[in-house]
């Protein structure tokens, strides 16, 4: 009876096949768009937590003044002695590195490229976690010496020579001097804030203090904890050795401030998690759009099959076998609404996927529970109008016109 009241239900369907595609129509763009972006937020959040673990592996970055961004008070800045402090003085510190940067226009091969100068040491390539891809690092006599050496990244390899693979011993202007390239590293790509990570080069910080900047301002440092460390504990060493070294009293502020990437990339990866959830039950809505569709067609069904459904019951039908029948047409419906819309969703979402330059996140769980969601729907809207044609008086049904 099951089988047979399955069979009476899909008749029916194939029977008005563009009112039942209308009508699952809700259930399609609902169940295609919350799986579309749970897909698609995965992959954000993925993205991001990639992009930004790219920074370092248990990075810290300490920079001068008590805050960053537009307003910051200005605060002395570092010196590079405080990086072989800190190196010597903290446990659970894997490499310390002194970092400053500066922005000029770099000349090679009659092209030129303006670029991001940083100078630090060879502790920079760990704590960033950079990798050469050609050459060699900076030995350490030219590192204490501030040798005319440079390291540079993917872009500017590609802008300034092109498809060219042999660069090393070629000479780059680096505004009033000329550096010899001795390394070429691997390719990072767009960092966690839009940035081109590959967009610069690295020369050894005395050469940059001496020949570009003039200065001896260090703006950042750079500390990768070990893995077995206890970040908290070297954050509070830190602090403590910093406010030392920078001689602050006791009752005076932090003139620096520390950010843990690991702390940052949870911090976004839990705000794309929300949004991904917000999203998703906004798409959710159409849900309950298309089950209310459901019920209206069903209603509108059970009125035209009145006499029909009169003359199963004065047969001999039960009610509950009628009720089955419409409940299961509604719940069929409803589930083809949600295959259809998974389908939608599967395409859509590695399609987006491409566009947005994110990683295509199957997640088997959602198109479940997507699927499941939209037959319950079924069930909900469907049971109304089924209890009402199993309640009609089959006198009154046979009579009806």
């Amino acid at each position: 009876m099951f089988f047979n009241t399955i069979l009476l239900a899909l008749r029916s369907i194939r029977r008005n096949l563009l009112r039942s595609f209308l009508t699952i129509l809700g259930i399609v763009i609902g169940v295609s768009a919350v799986i579309t972006m749970v897909t698609l937020g995965n992959g954000a959040t993925l993205a991001v937590q990639s992009q930004i673990q790219g920074l370092g592996t248990n990075l810290l970055q300490i920079r001068a003044g008590m805050r960053m961004g537009p307003g910051a008070a200005p605060a002395p800045a570092f010196k590079d002695t405080d990086a072989d402090a800190i190196a010597a003085q903290i446990g659970g510190i894997a490499a310390v590195a002194a970092e400053a940067r500066a922005s000029t226009t770099l000349v090679a091969e009659g092209r030129n490229w303006s670029s991001s100068v940083i100078g630090s040491t060879n502790d920079w390539l760990q704590t960033g976690n950079w990798k050469l891809a050609q050459g060699r690092e900076f030995s350490d006599e030219e590192e204490r010496a501030g040798a005319s050496v440079c390291i540079i990244g993917a872009t500017l390899h590609r802008e300034l020579y092109g498809n060219s693979s042999d660069v090393l011993g070629r000479e780059m202007r680096v505004k009033a001097f000329s550096c010899n390239i001795i390394g070429v590293l691997e390719s990072k790509g767009q960092g966690a804030f839009g940035n081109d990570q590959d967009d610069m080069v690295l020369i050894p910080l005395k050469t940059l203090q001496r020949r570009v900047t003039g200065n001896t301002r260090v703006n950042t440092l750079l500390v990768s904890m070990a893995d077995d460390s206890d970040p908290e504990r070297v954050k509070t060493s830190l602090r403590d050795l910093l406010r030392e070294l920078r001689k602050l009293a006791p009752a005076d502020e932090d003139n620096f401030n520390v950010l843990d990437t690991k702390q940052l990339a949870d911090t976004m990866a839990g705000t794309t998690k929300v949004m991904t959830t917000l999203l998703g039950a906004v798409a959710a809505v159409s849900l309950l759009v298309g089950g209310i569709g459901i019920m209206n067609i069903m209603l509108v069904s059970v009125t035209e099959r009145t006499r029909e459904i009169g003359l199963r019951l004065a047969i001999g039908a039960l009610e509950r076998e009628v009720l089955l029948q419409f409940l299961i047409e509604a719940v069929v419906l409803a589930a083809l609404g949600g295959l259809i819309g998974i389908g939608i969703a599967a395409v859509a979402s590695v399609a987006l996927a491409q566009v947005m330059q994110v990683p295509f996140v199957f997640n088997p769980m959602v198109n479940i529970l997507s699927f499941v969601f939209s037959a319950a729907i079924g069930v909900v809207f469907g049971y109304f109008p089924a209890r009402r044609a199993a309640r009609l008086d089959p006198i009154e049904a046979l009579r009806h016109e």
